[in-house]
């Protein structure tokens, strides 16, 4: 199956410019073309441009990304680059991950605090109404 790009960029989450950066800076292969010159992608464009956003949304940069990209090209012979890269950078995530978690520990205490507050305040209001 074949999408046009609006439908790409639709099924991707990524926007047409997205779509159209990411083949200028050799993310993706510049898709198919249609019988008019439009761009075709295909279901494998799609699985790529998947992974390439979950590549993005877990912070990698956009120069290890080309690297990956690249380095996709040249088949078989680079799996253990590309293997490294991913290794490194699931490192970065899960430190990443941890450092999210501790500030979820110092969110959840503060909340915690405020509820505590609010039931100490609200106890307090109806002791004063009940003595009023």
């Amino acid at each position: 199956m074949t999408y046009a790009i609006a439908e790409a960029a639709h099924q991707s989450g990524l926007s047409i410019d997205t779509l159209r950066y990411y083949e200028r800076i050799e993310l993706i292969d510049p898709p198919a073309r249609d019988s008019g010159g439009r761009r075709a992608y295909s279901d494998d464009d799609l699985a790529w441009l998947n992974f390439l956003t979950k590549l993005r949304t877990t912070g990698m940069p956009i120069r290890l990304m080309r690297e990956y990209a690249k380095l996709r090209h040249q088949g078989l012979a680079t799996a253990t680059r590309r293997k490294q890269i991913l290794v490194e950078h699931r490192k970065d995530v899960l430190d990443r991950i941890a450092d999210l978690q501790t500030c979820l520990e110092v969110l959840n205490y503060k909340i915690t605090n405020y509820e505590q507050i609010e039931r100490d305040l609200a106890g307090v209001a109806g002791y004063e109404e009940a003595t009023a």
